[in-house]
């Protein structure tokens, strides 16, 4: 059995600005996209698309802009809106956690589209650009969220090893029964896992759009199979058989990304392979 060890979300202070653990969660997921990605530029079939460190700097404004916008309103919207109508001040305290990934995602996808009409490069150049990078960082949110003991695991057999007492919501004391850390099954499997398949897959020339693709297919499987472990925002059935809301929405990205990857290779053959 382990205990969570239920640190004070606020890592340190300067003067009256407190700096809370979530917050340098997503500065350590920003810096791992500007590192990888200046990897990445330097990799040859995406050097000689003509990337730049200076595209890398300025994408990362937009992709900023994305990810906590469209997190915050997915969080809001797909989540907790009843909460949040009701409490609307809560919407803007980000600092407290609450990030949906996939209100990010989409966040995300819209941000880079601007980005990409601006610089007048290819869409869908940019999704297979940036989608390697994106695990890693989701990895550092997850961390986050097991900081925050937020997202807590459903109950766990005592007898499993990693089993963990979790903390109250209040962050006093713990709940009555052992749970499953899901926020780092998350970070593990979602994240971490995720990034091992595709950082080598991505390595290599494939052609438009199936990186992004693979990521989306990767990341959707690897979401759907975690949400088992977590206590579900909101559950439903669908064919008699229970559906928490992370599942709910991790499908249509499952039967997108299929579609888009034999779309890719369909065209293989016909159009320049990009990264």
């Amino acid at each position: 059995m382990l205990v969570h060890p239920n640190p004070d979300p606020v890592a340190f202070s300067i003067g009256p600005v407190d700096i809370h653990w979530y917050g340098l969660m997503y500065v350590l997921a920003f810096a791992m996209f500007i590192i990888l990605g200046r990897v990445r530029i330097k990799q040859p079939h995406i050097a000689a698309q003509g990337w730049k460190n200076e595209d890398l700097d300025d994408m990362l404004f937009y992709g900023m802009l994305g990810v906590v916008l469209g997190g915050r309103l997915g969080e809001v919207l797909f989540y907790q809106p009843g909460y949040f109508f009701a409490n609307p001040l809560e919407i803007f305290k980000v600092w407290k956690g609450g990030m949906s990934f996939h209100g990010g995602f989409l966040g995300v996808l819209i941000a880079m589209a601007l980005w990409a009409r601006k610089s007048k490069r290819n869409i869908l150049d940019v999704y297979d650009f940036i989608a390697p990078m994106v695990p890693l960082g989701y990895a550092a949110g997850r961390l986050g969220n097991f900081i925050n003991h937020e997202l807590p695991g459903r109950v766990a057999d005592a007898s499993l090893p990693w089993a963990m007492q979790w903390p109250n919501p209040d962050g006093i004391g713990y709940l009555d029964t052992l749970r499953h850390p899901s926020p780092l099954y998350q970070m593990l499997i979602d994240g971490i896992l995720v990034f091992l398949i595709l950082w080598p897959y991505a390595r290599k020339a494939r052609p438009r759009l199936a990186v992004g693709a693979m990521f989306t297919l990767l990341y959707g499987c690897a979401r759907f199979f975690t949400e088992w472990f977590r206590v579900p925002d909101w559950e439903t059935t669908v064919a008699g058989l229970p559906i928490t809301s992370g599942q709910v929405l991790s499908l249509p990205m499952i039967v997108a990304a299929l579609i888009m990857l034999a779309w890719a290779y369909s065209r293989d053959g016909k159009q320049p392979v990009r990264a």
